[in-house]
């Protein structure tokens, strides 16, 4: 299944709902799940009556309402820095022996067609397209033998980076979550709907020009690895977001650098999840 957070004209509270043949949406509070985080709360029989009962509610066409993040406000985002062979070696950087992880705030979040807002303080605005995968079931020091029991489901992220003001400090985190700076969705694909989550094509065009253009099977350190190590340090819980990085070709590592610039239109797409569109603007 297809979960994904919607607005309507009527409504301007975000709704949870599932997406229905790819045009339409069923409203997921009549299961009494006040949220997509609320629904993956309530753990695998809520997604069992979903996808029992979803097609006897009633539809709403695609094209009458606005897609939101599938979960507007995560409980944490956890980003992979450094997680594809060949984008470590365009940044000139040795392959880490653990994952380098940061944290993007959860209050950078933004959903499908939302501008991201290039900040007036930063010159060196730069994308990353990214696969992430959404914690159903919490838990502490998982091994990697059962990591995908823990994974409720994979969407899109778009790691947008003020490179000048990330790469000033070693901390990564602000210089990654200006307000915009986490374009997220537009659906959050089910678990069982991905046979193999490494062996992905993900993309990004800007104004239709390709500029990444990889699979998930470059990933140095794939999901089993990042529960395993993530929940050794921290429990985590249902709705975390894990980024786990992004393959090469950002601006940062061309030749000339290439930075995003008002009014483009930048699309990521990741093979069985779909695509994430957002058009840049200047702050």
């Amino acid at each position: 299944m297809k979960f994904v957070t919607f607005t309507t004209t009527t409504n301007p509270k975000p709704t949870p709902g599932a997406l229905v043949n790819e045009s339409e949406v069923v409203d997921l509070t009549a299961f009494g799940h006040a949220s997509i985080l609320a629904f993956i709360e309530a753990g695998p029989q809520a997604f069992e009556d979903a996808r029992a009962n979803a097609g006897k509610l009633s539809r709403i066409p695609l094209s009458s309402v606005t897609l939101v993040a599938p979960i507007p406000r995560p409980p944490r985002i956890f980003a992979i820095g450094l997680n594809y062979q060949r984008h470590a070696a365009e940044s000139n950087m040795q392959v880490q022996k653990v994952p380098t992880v940061f944290m993007k705030l959860s209050g950078s979040v933004v959903g499908p067609n939302h501008p991201i807002v290039l900040p007036r303080i930063s010159t060196q605005p730069d994308y990353e397209a990214e696969f992430a995968f959404v914690i159903g079931r919490p838990g502490y020091q998982i091994p990697a033998a059962r990591a995908m029991d823990h994974v409720f489901g994979y969407t899109i992220v778009n790691d947008v980076s003020a490179r000048d003001i990330q790469l000033a400090t070693s901390q990564w985190t602000l210089g990654k979550s200006f307000p915009t700076f986490t374009p997220l969705g537009p659906a959050i694909v089910s678990a069982d709907e991905v046979s193999d989550p490494h062996a992905l094509r993900i993309s990004l065009t800007i104004d239709g020009e390709t500029l990444q253009d990889s699979n998930t099977s470059d990933l140095i350190f794939k999901i089993p690895e990042l529960v395993e190590h993530l929940s050794s340090l921290t429990p985590l819980e249902a709705g975390d977001i894990v980024s786990t990085g992004t393959p090469e070709g950002v601006g940062l590592g061309r030749k000339p650098q290439r930075w995003l610039k008002p009014n483009e239109e930048v699309v990521v797409t990741i093979e069985k999840l779909g695509q994430l569109r957002n058009r840049t603007q200047a702050e």
